[in-house]
Parts: structure tokens; sequence; C-alpha cells
């Protein structure tokens, strides 16, 4: 096929994903479950082509075009879930952020999550395309942790963590950890992941033998939490945004 021949434009599943629908991954569910259409017709594959989204209705709703990519970083205090809703009724970051973000920001997709009882650094867009690509184990996005926890380690045993650990049966790749400061039997350790697989830095430090009693992430790639105050939000500035689009495109290639 000729460069010519090949159809115009991208897949619909991106398309929905950059204009914040979803992340690519739940478009591709709702196709599957036939809540999208083009022009009254239901699709039946996330793989179609379309040049814009002009006719495509998702739950029988038209969708507009896409906005602008926008990140903001939150700083997540504990208490609460990582959802837009809770079955069993806990506050969700979703009720601060009603709060926290200025009036008429789109709708915000949380990058990677923060279990209920971990706080500090919640980066949020209206962009799945790039949630997908800041998730992505491929991508090698390191987000870095503090961690106060009570027992005996030593430095060994954390540099050790560089080569990765199996628990239970996971393999937690590549960690990079380092001891920040100990009074006691209570230590601050400092560690970097790149995997974020569920609750991975709890479960890593428990294998050590240690008692987590306060975790904070200080970092996810290129954006710091710095002393931004709990429950506060920021607009990461566009040219940074673009900066990482460009970085995270290189690497995926």
């Amino acid at each position: 096929m000729s460069q010519s021949d090949r159809p115009q434009g991208e897949r619909i599943a991106k398309l929905l994903a950059r204009a914040g629908i979803a992340s690519r991954r739940e478009v591709e569910r709702m196709i599957d479950a036939g809540r999208v259409a083009i022009d009254g017709k239901v699709l039946e594959t996330p793989a179609t082509i379309i040049p814009n989204l002009k006719g495509v209705t998702v739950d029988g709703k038209p969708v507009g075009r896409a906005e602008p990519t926008r990140v903001f970083a939150f700083h997540k205090p504990t208490g609460l879930i990582t959802a837009e809703y809770d079955p069993k009724g806990r506050p969700t970051i979703y009720t601060a952020l009603r709060n926290a973000l200025p009036k008429g920001t789109p709708r915000l997709m949380p990058i990677g999550r923060l279990d209920m009882n971990t706080e500090g650094l919640l980066l949020l867009t209206n962009d799945g395309e790039l949630k997908r690509a800041l998730e992505l184990p491929s991508s090698n996005v390191p987000r870095t942790y503090r961690a106060r926890a009570f027992g005996d380690v030593t430095q060994d045993q954390l540099e050790a963590l560089i080569e990765g650990v199996t628990i239970d049966g996971m393999h937690y790749g590549r960690i990079d950890a380092d001891m920040e400061r100990r009074t006691g039997r209570n230590q601050w350790i400092v560690m970097s992941i790149t995997e974020g697989k569920n609750r991975e830095v709890r479960r890593v430090l428990e294998h050590l033998g240690l008692e987590v009693n306060r975790l904070i992430r200080v970092g996810y790639g290129p954006f710091e939490l710095g002393d931004m105050p709990r429950g506060t939000a920021m607009e990461i500035p566009q040219l940074q945004v673009e900066r990482l689009r460009k970085q995270l495109g290189r690497e995926n290639k």
C-alpha cells in the first residue's frame, strides 16, 4: 500500500482518549460494549481510523473537539480514594478537587493511583493518551516516594533492591532505595520505582520486615511535590507538558 492509499487520520480509541473521554484501554472497553457510534452506527472495532471526532457519540451524546492537553499537580491528603466514585461511600479525590481546581477545568483523570493511606503528588490530565504513556512501565517514568518505616534494615538490603525482588510470586523490577535518616528504629527511606504496581512500595518494605507508618509520593517523572500544601492543586505550565510529551514520544518509538 502506498503512502497515499493509507487511511488518513488516527485510531478512534486514541482520539477519544486524547479528548478526555477515558484512557485508551477504557475507550476500547466502551467500544466493545457498543457505547460508541459514528453517525448513528455502533462501532465494532477500536482500530477504526477517522480524521476527527465529527459525528462520534458516546452513550448517545456527541463528543466535542479535543481540548488542549492540560496537566495538574494535586497534593493528595490521606483518607481519599483515587477514584471518581466509591461504592462504600468513602470520600474521593474529586471531593477535594471541587475546591482545589479553578472553575472551568475540564474533566480530569488521575495518572496512576495513590491508595487511601498514601499522600503526596498525584498528577491529573484531560488527555487519556498522555495518561497511558505516563503509566506504562515501558516508558520508564520514575515515581519517587519517601517512606517512614519502623523496624531494622540496612543500606545493603536497600541497595540490593536495584536487582528487583520477587514476593509471593510477584516480581518487582529495579528499585532505587536509600536510607535518608534514622531515629532509633524509625527511618525515612527514599525509593524510586518505574513499574508502579499496586502497593509496590509498601509490599517491598514489609517484605524487608518493616512497618510503614507514613508514605508520601514526592515525585512523578520530572514533576515534584515541593512545598505544595495538602489538598491544593496547581496547573503544570504548558511548556513543561509539551517537553514531557516529546520526551515520551522519543522513548516509546
